[in-house]
């Protein structure tokens, strides 16, 4: 039993991490030129901080995934629960792709506050299946609502 949630974590910090990648790629194309001519709040962490961060949170999603996912996909609440993973987790990868591939602050800022609604029903869907899972989100979440805020700031400064 214990191998088989072992092979459901890699597989599912794999997914996330496999987003990841997939947003890295649109930030990658504008983050060292376009992002750097605009304006920033005092708040904005130094561009070092971002990877290590994502890979901790990525790490913790899976683990959390993982844990869901593992109580059974014959329950209708694991199933529930995984298709708002999924979807935060494709609202995730497309924020990435809206801001900076499109260059989109205001779409962008769209795109993070569907994020949050959808984050926090996942939340609850976790806390009905599996509390401990849901509990490893609480970091990503803050994480997002701070992504939201450097995101409507960047948005104001820069909009006129």
């Amino acid at each position: 039993m214990r191998s088989k949630l072992t092979v459901k974590i890699l597989i599912s910090i794999a997914i996330c991490f496999a987003v990841g990648l997939i947003a890295s790629v649109a930030t990658q194309s504008t983050v060292n030129t376009w992002f750097t001519t605009l304006k920033k709040p005092f708040f904005n962490p130094p561009p070092w901080l971002f990877a290590p961060v994502w890979i901790i949170l990525y790490i913790m999603m899976g683990i959390a995934l993982a844990l869901v996912w593992h109580r059974g996909l014959h329950h209708l609440w694991v199933k529930t629960a995984l298709y708002h993973f999924a979807f935060q987790l494709l609202l995730n990868a497309l924020w990435s792709i809206v801001f900076f591939g499109l260059k989109s602050p205001f779409i962008g800022l769209l795109v993070i506050t569907s994020l949050i609604v959808v984050l926090l029903i996942t939340f609850k869907w976790f806390r009905i299946v599996y509390k401990p899972a849901a509990y490893l989100l609480i970091p990503y979440i803050i994480w997002i609502f701070f992504a939201m805020a450097l995101n409507f700031e960047i948005w104001r400064l820069n909009a006129f």
